[in-house]
């Protein structure tokens, strides 16, 4: 028996007007899905404990069967796994974001962020700019290191966890009540500003119609992160398939392989085919038991506050990879159980994450009945079943 997870981060939402009254997941053409969904277990899992913020971090350990409140240190720590930092116990990890300031006349304080992802600039680009600020910034207390697109970390030496506002979740807003109260990192963000604004990369990006990527973003701090051993949890060898450092992170933090796609970039055009049939050869010749195959898309979009967008994202999800997963692992014979599921909501009302429990889609190779229900979160609430602690899906699609 073989285990699968596809995570489409972000894709739960809530009816809109636009789409007929009708959800993103329910809108979208999903021949995939609603071709499984009827020989399955649909239901709604709540995989953000009460109390606990609605992150990407949290919702992804709890889906990997990791008690957030348990093993939830921060998410920066975790990316710092992924990047292959290797935090003392004193260090504090924190996401440096580059995002898009506007550029309107007047304080740092009074001006908005108008995209958290500065137009989901490339890694090569970011990296231009991160040495910008290294060469003002970096000493024996502040350290950067380049991540993946818009997502990088700080590493603050002997430093502290502070509480400090994501900024997807403030889209649109002016920035002063959500700055850092700590002076040093308010400097660093309002100088970053001044050094990145008119870069020589940033004119070229403007004079392309992209968002400039003109200041930095620090945001969820935490200590050093001690998950268990996934195949000792589960007695499954386990891979991740992201092009996210926070998933891949966990994956180092469990003990899982990490497995690098080429083209696969956290964005909607992100290489879906390759990462289905990395997953398939993973599980089919490879020796894995269990892969987690992630796609940052439909949240990235919903952050953009894009319908049209997010609804293709999901279309790809089914069309591009849930397909062609479900035909490969059928025409292996091997019998197989695969969860479909999003780690949180991220409505284009708010275009941030909501705690909602989200839906999933449970399916087993060798059921040929299932409780009738197409995939949606409508569905999920109709089925009547609801797994209120998150973290226990893992035991959902494991057990037999």
């Amino acid at each position: 028996m073989k285990y699968i997870i596809v995570l489409g981060d972000g894709m739960a939402d809530e009816p809109i007007e636009s789409l007929g009254g009708k959800t993103p997941i329910e809108y979208a053409d999903t021949p995939a899905m609603d071709r499984l969904a009827p020989l399955s277990e649909v239901g709604l899992a709540a995989t953000i404990p009460d109390g606990m913020k609605p992150g990407s971090d949290t919702a992804n350990l709890a889906v990997l069967g990791y008690n957030p409140q348990k093993y939830y240190t921060g998410r920066s720590p975790l990316e710092a796994l992924s990047i292959g930092v290797d935090m003392k116990t004193t260090d504090i990890a924190l996401r440096c974001n580059i995002v898009t300031l506007s550029e309107e006349e007047g304080p740092y304080e009074e001006r908005t962020i108008i995209d958290h992802s500065s137009d989901e600039i490339s890694t090569e680009d970011a990296a231009v700019l991160l040495d910008a600020v290294k060469e003002v910034f970096e000493n024996e207390t502040y350290h950067f290191h380049v991540g993946t697109s818009y997502r990088h970390l700080l590493i603050w030496e002997k430093g502290e966890v502070v509480d400090l506002t994501p900024p997807h979740d403030v889209l649109t807003q002016k920035i002063g009540q959500h700055l850092p109260q700590d002076e040093k990192m308010r400097e660093m963000m309002k100088k970053s500003f001044d050094i990145l604004n008119h870069h020589p990369l940033n004119e070229k990006r403007a004079a392309e119609g992209k968002n400039k990527a003109n200041s930095l973003w620090f945001w969820g701090a935490g200590t050093r992160p001690a998950l268990s051993s996934f195949y000792e949890k589960t007695g499954k060898k386990g891979v991740m398939i992201s092009a996210v450092d926070l998933l891949k992170g966990i994956a180092v933090g469990a003990g899982m392989r990490n497995i690098e796609v080429p083209g696969a970039n956290g964005g909607l055009n992100t290489n879906y085919e390759g990462k289905a049939l990395a997953g398939v050869k993973a599980l089919l010749e490879e020796g894995a038991d269990f892969v987690y195959i992630h796609v940052e898309a439909p949240d990235e979009m919903g952050h953009q506050g894009s319908v049209e967008k997010k609804v293709k994202a999901i279309e790809y999800l089914d069309q591009r990879l849930i397909r062609i997963v479900a035909e490969e692992m059928d025409k292996s014979g091997e019998d197989y159980r695969l969860l479909i599921m999003p780690d949180h909501p991220t409505p284009i009302r708010c275009r941030t994450h909501v705690s909602d429990p989200v839906p999933y889609l449970l399916y087993d190779s060798r059921k040929k009945s299932g409780q009738g229900l197409l995939y949606s979160e409508a569905n999920g609430k109709k089925s009547g079943i609801l797994v209120k602690e998150g973290y226990r899906m893992i035991d959902r699609l494991l057990g037999e």
